[in-house]
């Protein structure tokens, strides 16, 4: 079958929308309700920071440097390592537009696949289509809605968990932690093998709990969502900016042991090997606890050092390589692996 030059356009056309598309979705992100850079969140970290800073509740690496000179430097936002960052950001808008709509894995895919095994009846509706509905009771929507953010939050650190102690998967996760300064944008520093088990391994878990949840309780009840998100999660998100950003804001002795802070999360980015692994959780600091991974940010000293720690930071200074280099290392023979659990916690003591 012959192709035209007609045919020939027309896809070249459709290559260039798609391209044009998915760069100006990546763009317009702050505008966009259901994106995590939304203006609300962005402002409220910015707003956040702010009000932690005047109140002296974060530590400050320079006292002479006022806020707008300390957190929106040159040295941070126009680092080598945060230019790669904005680049990385659009090429995975373009890539990750083509695999999520091939291989994502959601709530109600996988319920239709446990309900082939069990060879149960599909029941109308789903995490995804009745988060709001009225037919369910005000409680029974409020312990759904903490239970689905549990089984989430979990299942973020196990697919975390994962990402640093299987030896094939580090050399993906390295691109995460490859980078030498933090910005919001950093948050989206991450390769797209990564992303997918980030977001498969949650489903497991919260698609799991829905489906028995709609099986056996009630098949219509849903969970509570505020602006397109679930409510618990939109909560957090009013300050999880902060954790690529810094900003070293952490809740105070109490807090500290059972949610996880932007500081504990910057902890996690260090280049020390005593806080290699550190601090994986989402939201939550108790799985961190039980694994062994915990690190209280509030004695650590600060500012920290970011990066790998292993001397190969200008190796990861392009997007070529942030999406080539794992599969490079992948090839190579196999050599000891740094360890991704940190050291037993003296870390938590004073280090001043």
């Amino acid at each position: 079958m012959d192709i035209s030059a007609l045919d020939l356009s027309q896809a070249f056309a459709q290559v260039i929308y798609f391209l044009v598309y998915q760069l100006g979705m990546a763009l317009a992100a702050p505008l966009m309700l259901r994106s995590e850079l939304y203006w609300v969140y962005l402002c409220s970290g910015l707003a956040i920071a702010w009000v932690t800073w005047k109140l002296y509740l974060v530590k400050r690496a320079d006292p002479s440097k006022g806020f707008f000179k300390t957190y929106f430097s040159k040295d941070i936002w126009w680092h080598p390592s945060a230019k790669t960052d904005y680049r990385f950001y659009l090429l995975n808008a373009v890539l990750m537009a083509g695999i999520t709509s091939q291989f994502w894995l959601t709530d109600s895919t996988l319920g239709g696949w446990l309900d082939i095994v069990f060879g149960a009846q599909p029941v109308s509706g789903s995490a995804a289509s009745v988060t709001d509905t009225e037919q369910s009771g005000w409680v029974a929507k409020a312990v759904f809605t903490v239970l689905f953010f549990i089984a989430y939050d979990f299942g973020r650190f196990v697919a975390h968990s994962l990402l640093h102690d299987v030896p094939w998967l580090w050399e993906f996760h390295k691109v995460h932690h490859s980078a030498e300064v933090l910005t919001p944008i950093t948050a989206f520093r991450v390769h797209p093998i990564d992303l997918m088990v980030m977001a498969w391994v949650p489903v497991l878990f919260t698609g799991l709990l829905t489906w028995v949840t709609h099986r056996w309780f009630a098949s219509d009840v849903g969970f509570f969502t505020f602006m397109g998100f679930h409510a618990v999660v939109w909560l957090f998100n009013l300050i999880d900016h902060l954790r690529h950003w810094h900003v070293w804001v952490h809740y105070g002795p109490k807090l500290n042991n059972w949610l996880i802070s932007p500081a504990h999360h910057q902890l996690h980015h260090s280049a020390n090997p005593e806080h290699w692994g550190c601090n994986r959780g989402y939201e939550l600091a108790i799985w961190d606890r039980l694994y062994g991974t915990f690190i209280s940010p509030q004695h650590i000293q600060h500012p920290i050092t970011l990066g790998l720690g292993d001397g190969s930071d200008d190796q990861w200074r392009s997007a070529k390589a942030l999406f080539l280099k794992p599969f490079a290392l992948l090839m190579k023979p196999a050599a000891p692996q740094q360890a991704q659990s940190p050291a037993p916690p003296s870390s938590n003591l004073p280090l001043q």
